[in-house]
């Protein structure tokens, strides 16, 4: 049940919520690079909390451990969240989503404007956790979708097709139990690397 293997074939089981995830994901950066006005200040504000949280840890006694203990925590909390929270009818992921993606999105496009090596912020800054954060996350979502669109079948009249109702509950509550586990050993691996690699690149 819980083994790497089901996680991945379970996985193909949700392609669709998958892409709407990238799709969303993907806007949302695309909206975070242009956004301007009353949305750039706040996420102004929330990457200046992120920056603040940051340097405290830096000047710490252990910099590589507050690091890992934060990130491993407040991205894991919040995937978990995210996935369960998509009972709502599959809202948060959406939000969440687009949320995440226009910080990435608003960021790069600050540093761009200042001057700043694009390029190496990619490559250096993102990509050597990024590779697994990010699609984590995007998992994260599409099973918080998936939740959100088996709420909906189970409301509407008429909504339901093939296997009963129950079951595709029964079926989507043990994939998503498989992929809570892996999401969170996936999620330490990645605060390891950002850490400790990204920590070392950027610094």
């Amino acid at each position: 049940m819980f083994r790497f293997t089901t996680f991945l074939r379970d996985l193909a089981t949700i392609r669709t919520a998958l892409i709407l995830s990238a799709i969303f994901f993907a806007a949302g950066i695309a909206a975070g690079w242009g956004t301007t006005g009353p949305i750039q200040e706040i996420l102004v504000k929330e990457i200046q909390t992120l920056g603040q949280a940051a340097e405290q840890m830096r000047n710490s006694d252990q910099p590589e451990l507050n690091f890992f203990i934060f990130i491993f925590l407040n991205n894991a909390i919040k995937s978990l969240i995210v996935m369960f929270a998509g009972i709502v009818l599959g809202i948060i992921p959406f939000v969440f989503l687009a949320i995440n993606g226009m910080v990435i999105g608003f960021l790069l496009h600050m540093i761009s404007d200042n001057g700043g090596n694009l390029s190496e912020i990619i490559f250096k800054g993102l990509l050597p956790h990024g590779i697994i954060e990010i699609p984590v996350l995007l998992i994260a979502s599409a099973y918080g979708m998936v939740l959100g669109a088996l709420v909906i079948k189970s409301i509407v009249p008429g909504a339901d097709r093939g296997d009963p109702i129950k079951q595709k509950w029964k079926v989507t509550w043990r994939k998503t139990g498989t992929a809570s586990l892996w999401i969170v050993i996936l999620l330490f691996l990645a605060a390891i690397i950002e850490s400790t690699i990204t920590l070392w690149l950027m610094s």
